[in-house]
């Protein structure tokens, strides 16, 4: 190894292996990792300085190994052995590779992260970078300060899963809630739940850097969940993960026929389409086709299968009718046509849908118009 040799006398190599003292083995250690650190490598002198590392790993000396974590901790000389071997040294040794160093695979993170105790969780979350596989492990087995590190770490990559049970898992922790929310990118289902559980300042910044209103942060608050969800849709746009959306509530039990029924008088066709789906069971595609062509039974027979309220279907009717009725141009006006004639709609017939349901109707078409009057709704209310 010419190049290592170069810097070191054969009086420093004899010291590295039988130096008298720990301190004079650990300066020897030190120049030569420096030395590692420093020069271009061969593929020849990489595996001699392998097998010197592994030399300097098993020393019993701690200053000789935490010399090698220290000044080779980001290097990816570092045989990946050596790095696992000294991850279950000491944390002087084991914590500067931990958070620095390349050698390590993902699946060495995560087992590091099942087994490794929670000062050793919070290290591999400081790293520069964290693939989801090591976040997920994060999720499901690091302690509370190791995922609030992770979720506050925006070199982490979370999957929504990995999100998910980390709030499942610190509902009530106040700096994991907190770390999560002020992700710069957040699926709309962690968004939702998040407002539920976090305080006022972490909400208003939710409401300000995410997908909702501060209307809809306080109707979610005090409870009204349904027209608040429909104000997340409105507020999410096209770009909104509908799919993972009606999944996250269905599994939270608030997939309702009023959520539908909502939406869908709100214009909201594609939330609609996949709702159905994901209380049928049944592809999203056929879905559509069940909707919109197949026939005047195809609504009918999805919406059976989906195990929604024979008293509602007329409703449901009746918009999916409009919708189709209706043309749309792409333009800033369309939703808002869209609910001035689905109001129409339910004021002409309301026996198909409930009080609570035409009250929120108009409460939503006094944002945006001035076309009911006050008679008009009195006779609503009757």
């Amino acid at each position: 190894m010419a190049t290592t040799r170069s810097a070191l006398t054969d009086e420093d190599i004899r010291t590295l292996v039988k130096g008298a003292t720990p301190d004079e083995r650990a300066l020897a250690a030190r120049k030569l990792c420096q030395s590692m650190e420093r020069e271009p490598l061969s593929v020849e002198d990489r595996e001699l300085a392998a097998d010197i590392l592994r030399v300097m790993a098993a020393d019993a000396a701690e200053l000789v190994r935490k010399a090698i974590a220290e000044t080779l901790r980001a290097s990816d000389v570092v045989p990946r052995d050596v790095a696992v071997q000294l991850s279950r040294d000491v944390e002087s040794v084991c914590l500067p590779l931990l958070a620095f160093s390349p050698v390590f695979t993902d699946a060495d993170l995560a087992e590091i992260v099942r087994l490794g105790g929670p000062v050793r969780q919070v290290a591999i979350a400081k790293r520069p970078e964290l693939s989801r596989t090591v976040t997920d492990s994060l999720a499901e087995h690091g302690g509370e300060r190791a995922v609030a590190t992770a979720c506050a770490n925006p070199g982490a990559d979370f999957a929504e899963s990995g999100l998910k049970r980390a709030v499942d898992r610190f509902e009530k922790s106040e700096r994991v809630l907190a770390a999560i929310a002020y992700r710069n990118v957040l699926p709309l289902s962690i968004t939702e739940r998040l407002i539920t559980l976090v305080t006022d300042k972490v909400r208003d910044h939710l409401v300000s850097h995410h997908a909702v209103t501060a209307e809809t942060a306080l109707e979610i608050v005090t409870g009204a969940a349904e027209r608040a969800t429909v104000d997340v849709v409105d507020q999410a746009g096209k770009t909104a993960d509908v799919r993972g959306l009606v999944t996250h509530l269905n599994s939270e039990k608030r997939l309702t026929a009023s959520l539908l029924l909502r939406s869908l008088a709100n214009g909201h066709m594609t939330f609609f389409e996949w709702g159905v789906a994901e209380l049928a069971g049944v592809p999203h595609h056929r879905t559509w086709l069940m909707i919109h062509d197949a026939g005047p039974l195809g609504l009918r027979a999805i919406y059976e299968r989906a195990g929604l309220p024979a008293r509602l279907f007329p409703a449901f009717r009746a918009a999916v009718d409009t919708f189709h009725s209706m043309e749309f141009d792409g333009g800033a006006k369309d939703q808002e046509r869209f609910q001035e004639r689905m109001l129409q709609r339910f004021m002409t017939q309301p026996e198909q849908a409930s009080r609570e349901d035409v009250d929120y109707l108009l409460a939503r078409m006094d944002k945006t118009t001035e076309v009911v009057t006050q008679p008009e709704r009195e006779a609503v209310m009757l």
